[in-house]
């Protein structure tokens, strides 16, 4: 019987490998791959398929008959009971870097003919009570809590591991079906706001009420201190802008530079990384369309539009610095920023499927791959971070 007339019936996978987004790959009788949430490679699994297509199909773990080296006990209480925040809570910590190269390595050899650096990884600390901001939902009687996976329903008796240990005590009740936004800052102060409901894959800015503290967040990356909206974009783990900022700066550290971008620059995260490593006189410019983002900043030009309609406005530079959306910056920008001949580019992508997509852009317009890093700044996830260092 083929695969495509047993979509209600559930079948015994052995996972092989991981693929990008969180799920395993396993492959069935009749060869077609079968892409199974819940499941790590080595693990073998009795599962519901919920999708079946002539070349694919997919599946929910119901059960796992044996478990694969990658496979630990769930540590988080929401995630266990549905929620869409630690999807990999229950990979045994140790191994879960290794995991994610190994999901970057998968993606990186659809780059044939392109010579890839040795991957460095680096796992962030600590690995759970990591998240410095979340976004909640709430229930009718405005109880605050993570969504259920794939749901708008609120799970609100659980605590998730991810936040820092102060981040949820005693939330309270905001207004039902409103969106709110909690952040903990570098002054120790919380901030809790409500937002609209933003489409999946997108950001909302707009504060609607704000519940706690004084509506503006500031956080300080060694000398330096940025004061921005809660909603605003920040690097969720309390580790990451320290780390981010410092690969910046040594991997800018041999280069001079008149003019330096910071595409999709934020409140500005990376322009004291790029000012300590090219010198107080270079002149950088921050592009950025968000509103939260135009914001004044000592040593810093502000472009308050999107990145690919501006770097066709801006003096050619001698450095980039970009970190794109999920999306990736994509081909037409990457053209128009390599038509300006940088003599460094640093490239940060939170997406390895994009990420690789970005790099063939990079490398169909003269630039390679010089030093190639995996930050696991998310850790439970499946998500993490890549960094880039081209030149021609």
């Amino acid at each position: 019987m083929e695969l495509r007339h047993m979509s209600t019936e559930s079948q015994i996978f052995t996972v092989t490998r991981m693929a990008h987004g969180g799920e395993g790959i396993a492959t069935a009788e009749d060869g077609r791959v079968v892409f199974v949430a819940g499941a790590y490679p080595g693990d073998q699994v009795r599962a519901e398929l919920t999708k079946v297509k002539k070349r694919f199909a997919r599946a929910r773990t119901l059960e796992v008959l044996e478990a694969g080296r990658y496979r630990g006990e769930q540590t988080c209480p929401t995630a266990a009971h549905g929620a869409g925040c630690c999807d990999f809570g229950d990979v045994v910590p140790e191994l879960e870097a290794e995991l994610k190269a190994e999901v970057l390595t998968g993606q990186l050899s659809r780059l044939r003919g392109i010579e890839i650096p040795e991957l460095s990884v680096r796992a962030l600390k600590p690995h759970r009570g990591w998240r410095t901001r979340v976004r909640l939902g709430t229930d009718a009687k405005g109880r605050v809590g993570m969504r259920r996976r794939g749901s708008r329903e609120v799970i609100t008796e659980q605590r998730c591991t991810q936040p820092v240990p102060e981040l949820l005590d005693g939330l309270a009740p905001a207004t039902g079906g409103a969106e709110v936004v909690a952040v903990w800052d570098s002054e120790g102060q919380r901030h809790v706001v409500e937002t609209r409901s933003a489409a999946r894959g997108r950001r909302t800015e707009k504060i609607i009420r704000v519940l706690e503290g004084p509506g503006e967040v500031t956080e300080r990356v060694g000398e330096h201190t940025f004061v921005f909206p809660p909603t605003a974009f920040w690097q969720a783990h309390a580790a990451a802008p320290e780390a981010y900022s410092g690969l910046v700066t040594e991997w800018l550290s041999d280069v001079e530079a008149d003019v330096a971008w910071d595409l999709y620059g934020g409140v500005g995260l990376f322009v004291p990384a790029i000012a300590q490593a090219t010198g107080e006189d270079t002149r950088i410019i921050s592009v950025d369309y968000s509103e939260a983002a135009d914001i004044e900043q000592p040593g810093v030009e502000r472009v308050n539009a999107r990145v690919e309609e501006a770097v066709a406005k801006l003096p050619d530079p001698e450095v980039v610095v970009l970190d794109p959306p999920r999306t990736g910056a994509g081909n037409d920008v990457i053209t128009r920023v390599a038509h300006t001949a940088p003599q460094r580019v640093i490239h940060i992508g939170c997406d390895p499927a994009t990420f690789v997509r970005d790099i063939r852009s990079w490398w169909e317009s003269g630039y390679r791959i010089q030093r190639l890093e995996l930050i696991d700044a998310f850790p439970g996830t499946h998500h993490f971070e890549v960094i880039a260092q081209l030149g021609r």
